[in-house]
């Protein structure tokens, strides 16, 4: 199979699956090593995206997905009958870019950052596919830890955490700061603050 038949094999897979597809599971199918698809995908990724089509291809984390672009949910919305969903709340948005700056964490130290308690907003924010459990902290009792899904990746359309916006140094000298420690983790800043970070786009 030539390079562009891989190219071609690899359109048809990524539209005929309709959810991300693992560089392994494309490699499979296209019998030749993960390094090589992930070179291929990702020239395939620059070329499809550099055309004026009405998607184009994500890549969240170690997978692919085709993805459609924003100004046309409305359209899609109606074609589809698609209620608009509710956005999250703002304690909800709050929980969620504190786990989403800090992750893995536990709910304890959520619940430090913002001061209240956080377990129905961490058990929504489960339930919608935004955050999971990533294991346990090797601390008495075990805690749960938690971390953002590929999910949350798609909803901020971004492929990795480390696209998330920088908390710039210095911010918020002037209001109350939360600061809190763990035995990995240190945040200075506000839940607020962390908000506007996750938000600003």
């Amino acid at each position: 199979m030539s390079n562009e038949e891989m190219k071609r094999a690899v359109e048809a897979i990524l539209l005929s699956a309709g959810e991300s597809v693992d560089i392994d599971r494309i490699s499979q199918a296209l019998e030749i090593t993960p390094k090589e698809t992930e070179k291929l995908l990702t020239k395939l990724t620059e070329e499809f995206n550099s055309q004026n089509h009405g998607f184009k291809i994500m890549r969240y984390k170690d997978s692919f997905q085709f993805v459609t672009h924003k100004e046309y949910a409305e359209q899609i919305r109606t074609v589809m009958d698609l209620n608009r969903k509710k956005p999250l709340s703002q304690a909800a948005m709050e929980v969620l870019s504190v786990i989403a700056y800090n992750q893995p964490v536990t709910k304890a130290f959520v619940e430090q950052v913002r001061g209240v308690d956080c377990s129905g907003v961490i058990g929504s924010l489960t339930l919608k596919g935004l955050i999971e459990e990533q294991g346990r902290l090797e601390l008495p009792g075990r805690p749960l830890i938690y971390g953002t899904t590929e999910n949350f990746l798609r909803c901020f359309n971004i492929s990795s955490i480390e696209e998330l916006p920088p908390i710039p140094k210095g911010k918020g000298e002037n209001s109350e700061k939360e600061e809190v420690e763990s035995s990995e983790k240190t945040i200075t800043a506000t839940p607020q603050e962390i908000v506007e970070m996750v938000t600003e786009e």
